[in-house]
């Protein structure tokens, strides 16, 4: 793919528009870092896309798949990309060169609404907030390496590590864990190695505990120690962190290795966000343009912009429908005082309808929900039977006789079961490091938990094959296959099967 990036002029108008829109963003509290916005034509819109929104990244043939994919689909009317915004301090957002005054309005403050999330959210607490640098910086080290050791041998252990990127361990960022060497000591990981001895009077300790049986002892309690030493002591969630670590990579292996890991965890917050993100942004975008920005001429053209990007089909989940009306439902619940253990109780449908304590903490409660949930989260705490009623949203499945999306269930509880289905863990199966030397043979020994999706076997096939490559020795994973334990494994040359008890 070429690549061509050149950002157009701001115009006064749209000039004025920015810091029109970024003041009205201030008076109602957002707070974010300096917006930095870029106007680009759809060719360059698509190429910043497509990788990532960092023009600096790495060059990958899976960036140039992935613009062409988007190119074809703004040509045949597909689909558009109005705007990004990149979690950066400055923040980084791109606009459509071609878009109406009316839609630049409108991204302009849904790009101010995203970046005071990216700022205040405590999931990107720990991000890097110059991953724009960051970026360069591991496009300039991976072009070193292609350099020195050939673009085709360089781009196969990118295409597996790509492969591999979703196998790590999205909370551990957010988690204090104990030194090493204090976990060991209580796993019983280390030991002197001493047996105890026998009691016996000074004089007759030589004869009751003679100094060779105990060293013989001790040897034979080490080795058992040694063999039954556990590897890792604890099951390891961070697949890619484990492989750093402990396989067999060269320099330049392990560092693009840590390149993609690192890239992994940047973007990992955004997945775990997205309803909540999208959701606020579009709060922000209709409040500030219903009650600040918009003129009587442009009122219809943002109507109708506006109920596209809420618009959804059964069986799919519009991460901006169902944000922005969580909020709106948070705001008002808490403006009429609709929580607490008081209105939890009450069994009267109509005065629960009524209920009214002009209490007017909506707005204060949405921020703190902003700042400390996660999309998992914010629906398991703030989805509730009188929403889903209201949206209209249940269980659909399709129906193969006519490929439709059909409703099968109504229940609360089944409609809020789907949607924590679908969000954990991204909706991507979890896998662990459960034995990094199973068998005393150096093989990796992995554990498929079934809390989230299944496996698919084609893919879990590849992902075998670029495990045993970075390892270097045979990878197994247990899971389950129609309610059945198995093992599937490859040894580098062919995969196998087996039945588990």
């Amino acid at each position: 793919m070429r690549r061509r990036f050149g950002s157009a002029p701001f115009t006064r108008e749209l000039l004025d528009a920015k810091l029109e829109i970024e003041g009205y963003a201030r008076e109602y509290g957002l707070d974010f870092f300096d917006t930095i916005f870029e106007i680009l034509d759809y060719y360059e819109i698509n190429m910043v896309a497509a990788y990532g929104g960092f023009p600096t990244r790495y060059s990958h043939w899976r960036w140039g798949m992935e613009y062409e994919e988007m190119q074809k689909g703004y040509a045949y009317g597909l689909h558009k990309i109005y705007e990004m915004v990149i979690n950066n301090d400055p923040c980084y957002a791109y606009l459509l060169e071609s878009n109406a005054p009316i839609d630049q309005k409108i991204v302009m403050a849904h790009v101010y609404a995203h970046n005071d999330f990216f700022k205040n959210s405590a999931w990107f607490v720990h991000t890097n907030r110059k991953m724009m640098d960051e970026m360069a910086n591991h496009g300039m080290r991976i072009r070193r390496y292609m350099d020195k050791f050939g673009v085709d041998r360089v781009e196969r252990f990118i295409d597996r590590c790509l492969s591999l990127d979703n196998l790590i361990d999205v909370h551990s960022p957010y988690i204090r864990r104990e030194p090493k060497e204090k976990m060991e000591d209580k796993e019983g990981g280390r030991t002197d190695g001493e047996v105890k001895k026998l009691r016996s009077k000074e004089y007759m300790d030589k004869f009751i505990n003679p100094p060779e049986f105990l060293e013989q002892q001790r040897e034979r309690l080490q080795n058992e120690i040694d063999k039954s030493r556990k590897f890792p002591l604890q099951p390891e969630k961070d697949v890619l962190k484990f492989l750093m670590e402990h396989s067999p990579l060269t320099r330049w292996q392990r560092d693009i290795l840590d390149i993609i890991r690192e890239e992994a965890y940047y973007f990992a917050p955004q997945a775990m966000t997205k309803i909540m993100n999208e959701g606020w942004a579009t709060y922000w975008h209709s409040t500030i343009m219903t009650t600040r920005v918009l003129t009587d001429a442009e009122l219809i053209d943002y109507a109708d912009h506006h109920a596209g990007t809420l618009g959804s089909r059964p069986g799919q989940l519009n991460p901006y429908k169902v944000g922005v009306e969580l909020y709106r439902d948070i705001e008002d619940r808490w403006n009429r005082g609709k929580f607490g253990t008081e209105y939890e109780q009450c069994d009267d449908m109509a005065k629960k309808k009524r209920w009214n304590l002009n209490l007017g903490l909506g707005r204060e409660r949405i921020f703190q929900v902003r700042a400390i949930y996660n999309d998992i989260t914010f629906i398991d705490e703030f989805l509730t039977k009188e929403f889903c009623e209201d949206q209209k949203l249940f269980v659909y499945a399709y129906n193969r006789e006519t490929g439709q999306p059909v409703i099968v269930d109504r229940e609360f509880e089944k409609i809020k079961q789907q949607f924590l289905s679908a969000l954990a863990n991204f909706g991507q199966p979890q896998i662990r490091v459960e034995e990094g030397n199973f068998q005393n043979r150096g093989e990796l020994y992995l554990m498929h938990a079934h809390e989230g999706m299944d496996l698919k076997l084609s893919w879990a096939r590849d992902t075998l094959e670029n495990l045993c490559a970075i390892w270097g020795r045979p990878v197994h994973i247990e899971t389950k296959i129609e309610n059945r334990r198995k093992v599937l494994s490859f040894d580098g040359e062919k995969h196998s099967d087996k039945a588990v008890k």
